[in-house]
């Protein structure tokens, strides 16, 4: 009776061994998983605070590029106007998204007012095409090469962006990642995308 006693005393043992072992390995794959979406989710953040750098650079470039415009453009105030309005929605909504990218809707806004601006900005430098001495003025050609040049390296750190954000999307709709994902919260992340072809180019400058 006493052997009976020890031997199921000691399968006890084993079952219970056993569960902790496998708790162990659950919690385990709980902290694993929950720390992997972190890094992922802090890789996209980082890749967007890239293209927000350049963002600030050409919304600082602006408000200098339509004052120089302003003494030629007598008669396209409109256009001014509307490149100044579409710079302070962007600027805003950069502002917002900086804050936190993962914040639902925050880059589909800011992809919204960035395309409005794009627009804007071909607009005016379609004017200026049209103005022989504002296109000779020295400081427009500084300033429109340094514009161009801003937006090829936007393009490139919204690659970026958008590479990270596949990656952490990707990783997050997985079975069973999917599940920890949705125990703490870890929603999916926007695309930098543009919308039109016309949109994907940058504002073409040429004073040839």
């Amino acid at each position: 009776m006493h052997y009976i006693s020890m031997a199921l005393g000691f399968s006890v043992l084993v079952v219970l061994g056993i569960i902790v072992l496998f708790l162990l390995g659950i919690a385990g794959w709980v902290v694993g998983t929950y720390n992997g979406l972190v890094t992922l989710r802090n890789r996209f953040k980082n890749a967007f605070s890239q293209i927000d750098v350049q963002l600030k650079r050409r919304y600082d470039l602006i408000p200098n590029l339509v004052e120089t415009a302003k003494g030629y453009l007598k008669h396209e105030r409109e256009t001014l106007e509307a490149v100044v309005k579409a710079r302070g929605e962007a600027l805003a909504a950069s502002q917002r998204a900086a804050s936190n990218p993962a914040a639902t809707g925050a880059v589909k806004d800011l992809v919204g007012a960035e395309a409005t601006l794009g627009g804007a900005l071909g607009r005016l430098l379609a004017v200026v095409e049209q103005y022989p001495d504002l296109k000779a003025n020295q400081n427009m050609m500084q300033l429109t090469e340094e514009l161009t040049s801003t937006e090829n390296k936007i393009a490139f750190a919204r690659q970026a962006y958008n590479d990270a954000v596949m990656l952490y999307n990707t990783d997050r709709e997985k079975f069973p990642a999917n599940i920890i994902a949705g125990m703490f919260g870890f929603t999916a992340a926007e695309l930098f995308e543009v919308s039109g072809e016309a949109e994907r180019q940058a504002p073409k400058v040429s004073f040839s």
